[in-house]
């Protein structure tokens, strides 16, 4: 081998290894580039039951896959904790990127300043498809703050047998629901053919804020309310009214008047004890399961003014703390997408959350089994929570009255106590004010 040869070769893998070398360290540099450029968001969502949890895991993983530049990072806080760790973490400017939050807290998360405005962050499309109901929780003044992939409903579940032996009409619609006097005269002619005469679950074993969210439509059927919605500054003369007393009260006589199971094994319904159970969507795969075509939904009684429903669950929201709120915009208009909207709702029953989501559930559409619960959110039966950093204390002194009213206490009494205790934790806090909106 010539000396010209070797020089030529020894020169050749010199220029090979440097280049090799070059090559691979320009594919590092731009490697590391790529990955300094993927927004890394993190998010908290509350640990609900296993099938939700699961649902959001994937759907976690689903985006990430789709995703080049935007990574979502989960963590899950114990329910019962989670509003505790919220504001732990917004005194130690510690909030996730976007946060999950239930109903009852918004208010406050929005005049505590944790949550950016949404309206021009999100597809307007995204926004249109929405329902009602889901625009009327997350409002406030003229913003958009929170946006739900589902929503929730109150109905009557009952057995229509029975019904039918009574000769009761079986409304189709919220706009025919019985009246308050229909419905007492449906629960005495059961009575009549029940063994104990105890007919109707109110699901008295939920407890907490089931009270206000399960009973505050009687109220504001009869013309009453939690707080007037104008200013937000009086429950004094609208909690307490004559039309909230009289509401009041005839739900005291159901009890007193043995129409009620106290249902403390939470079987009262399927157990075949009573035949009416006044709960919402979330007992529908239980019921249907045990009563198949024998199961009816009919909305709740008309207390005078129409029947009304609650409304309002675990929804998401954009921290203040957000560095990148366009990438975690992406991240719930995805969720909203009708695939993702209804894997959700296919694991907690819920009523979609959009309205074409609606249209292509088996349940909530237009002759589904469960039409009541989504047609009372589209066409204005339901009431959402009052817009107000004091629903805590509202619905911590409604449920204080109504344990007195249901241990058979003074109607009249126990709401003056809750309404003038609700009005002074207002004057307290100096009327909660939002400031400039």
């Amino acid at each position: 081998m010539s000396e010209n040869f070797k020089l030529f070769t020894s020169v050749t893998l010199i220029f090979f290894c440097v280049t090799l070398a070059s090559g691979c360290d320009l594919q590092q540099k731009k490697t590391k580039e790529d990955t300094s450029k993927t927004v890394q968001l993190e998010i908290w969502a509350h640990a609900g039951q296993e099938p939700e949890r699961q649902v959001l895991q994937d759907q976690v993983a689903r985006f990430n896959r789709q995703s080049s530049s935007v990574k979502i990072n989960l963590t899950f806080i114990p329910e019962r904790d989670y509003n505790a760790q919220v504001q732990a973490a917004a005194l130690a400017n510690d909030l996730p990127d976007i946060l999950e939050f239930d109903g009852p807290y918004l208010y406050n998360y929005i005049w505590q300043g944790h949550l950016l405005p949404l309206e021009d962050l999100l597809p307007q499309t995204i926004i249109e498809d929405l329902i009602p109901s889901i625009v009327a929780q997350g409002t406030h003044g003229e913003h958009l703050y929170s946006v739900g992939v589902f929503d929730s409903g109150l109905g009557l579940y009952a057995r229509k047998d029975r019904l039918e032996e009574i000769g009761a009409r079986i409304p189709l619609s919220a706009s025919e629901s019985w009246t308050v006097e229909e419905f007492e005269n449906i629960l005495r002619d059961l009575a009549e053919r029940d063994s104990d005469g105890a007919v109707l679950d109110l699901k008295l074993n939920y407890g907490g804020e089931w009270f206000t969210y399960g009973y505050s439509p009687i109220l504001q059927s009869a013309g009453a309310d939690l707080i007037e919605r104008t200013s937000y500054q009086r429950s004094v003369d609208t909690l307490n009214s004559p039309e909230g007393i009289s509401a009041m009260r005839h739900l005291q006589e159901w009890v007193q008047e043995g129409f009620v199971d106290p249902n403390l094994d939470d079987a009262a319904f399927n157990a075949g004890r009573v035949s009416l159970s006044w709960v919402g969507h979330w007992e529908y795969g239980r019921y249907k399961e045990k009563f198949q075509h024998n199961l009816v939904i009919v909305p709740l009684p008309d207390f005078g003014n129409g029947s009304r429903t609650g409304q309002g669950s675990w929804n998401w929201g954009i921290t203040q703390k957000c560095s990148h709120p366009e990438q975690a915009a992406s991240f719930l208009a995805f969720l909203l997408t009708p695939p993702e909207v209804l894997a959700m709702c296919g694991a907690n029953s819920a009523v979609p959350g959009t309205k074409s989501a609606i249209e292509e559930s088996e349940l909530f559409r237009e002759k589904g089994p469960l039409r009541l619960f989504a047609e009372q959110l589209l066409t204005g039966y339901s009431v959402p929570r009052p817009k107000t950093p004091a629903y805590p204390i509202i619905t911590t002194e409604f449920q204080k009255a109504f344990r007195k009213i249901r241990d058979n206490g003074d109607v009249q009494e126990a709401l003056d106590i809750a309404a003038a205790r609700i009005d002074q934790d207002i004057r307290d806090n100096h009327g909660y004010p939002f400031g400039k909106d």
